[in-house]
């Protein structure tokens, strides 16, 4: 049947068998998403399994290291930071103000990002033209001048910083979404709907949407870990989350002044943030090549 539409490469699906088999060859996302999952485990298991209160301070046992070194002890099996507080405890709930973060950023600045990009792919012409101004005004910001500055303003409380950081990460949400999209809204399934009399609104959550949902994940993905690390590097200039939370970052920051004699204050939380960032773009990786079609994939 010569009427039957054929979807580009761009936006071919993939079947679900293949989809499987890809997932399970794919060694990168298995093993990203094993840490991936073991982080998030950790993090909602942090009220039950943490062996102390993470605010709790002991002065009394300031810098204890951990179990594998010779002073180390099982009553704090990463030892304690410099104020008597359980590390263990601290880096299990830090894991929660991580991910918090990540995806609370990537909903936000993904929310906006690809509601601009959506429009000026679909619409053209002068919508276009104006979304385009306002990425390359947004282009024009740097993202860490601008959130120390505003942070530094109005405070550095932990909604202040995803609010912030939504506000200024939306960017690349726009422009990919912008350029999917205009190789998608002249295609014949979209122009059918549109014959068939459905509104724009349902052609853009539809048909359009659907099929830059790829785009949409790998982006989402790359932004989430892009987010954690910035906020990780605004509560190192102190400037980020506040004590007393148990920040990934706002743990080095403290522990800069012990680093020489007392690495593991840095190595643990560093570690841990690494390993996060490292799982999420592992994900996005492989989602992005499993999701490829077969010319691509």
């Amino acid at each position: 049947m010569s009427d039957i539409v054929q979807v580009p490469p761009v936006v071919a699906a993939v079947a679900p068998s293949r989809f499987r088999r890809r997932v399970l060859k794919h060694k990168g996302l298995l093993i990203g998403s094993a840490i991936f999952a073991a982080i998030v485990l950790m993090a909602l298991l942090a009220p039950f399994v943490s062996p102390h209160d993470p605010y709790a301070q002991d002065l009394t046992n300031r810098l204890v290291p951990p179990v594998w070194y010779e002073r180390g002890s099982w009553l704090h099996p990463l030892g304690t930071d410099n104020l008597g507080r359980d590390y263990l405890s601290r880096t299990l709930y830090g894991a929660q103000i991580s991910l918090l973060i990540g995806l609370s950023v990537m909903l936000i600045s993904g929310f906006i990002g690809t509601g601009l990009g959506l429009a000026a792919g679909y619409f053209g012409g002068r919508v276009d033209l104006v979304v385009t101004f306002i990425i390359t005004t947004r282009l024009a910001l740097p993202v860490v001048l601008v959130a120390l500055a505003v942070v530094a303003m109005v405070g550095g409380t932990l909604g202040i910083v995803i609010a912030v950081l939504g506000l200024l990460k939306w960017d690349r949400f726009a422009v990919v979404m912008r350029s999917a999209t205009q190789q998608v809204r002249s295609l014949d399934y979209v122009e059918a709907a549109r014959a068939a009399g459905a509104s724009q609104l349902r052609i853009i959550l539809r048909e359009v949407l659907p099929n830059v949902m790829p785009h949409l994940i790998v982006v989402g993905t790359v932004e989430a870990a892009s987010a954690i690390l910035l906020e990780a590097a605004l509560s190192f200039l102190g400037l980020g989350v506040q004590p007393p939370l148990p920040s990934w970052g706002l743990m080095i920051s403290e522990a800069k002044n012990f680093m020489f004699f007392s690495f593991w204050l840095i190595a643990i939380p560093g570690s841990a943030l690494a390993l996060l960032v490292l799982a999420i773009n592992m994900i996005g990786d492989g989602l992005r090549d499993v999701t490829a079609p077969d010319s691509r994939s």
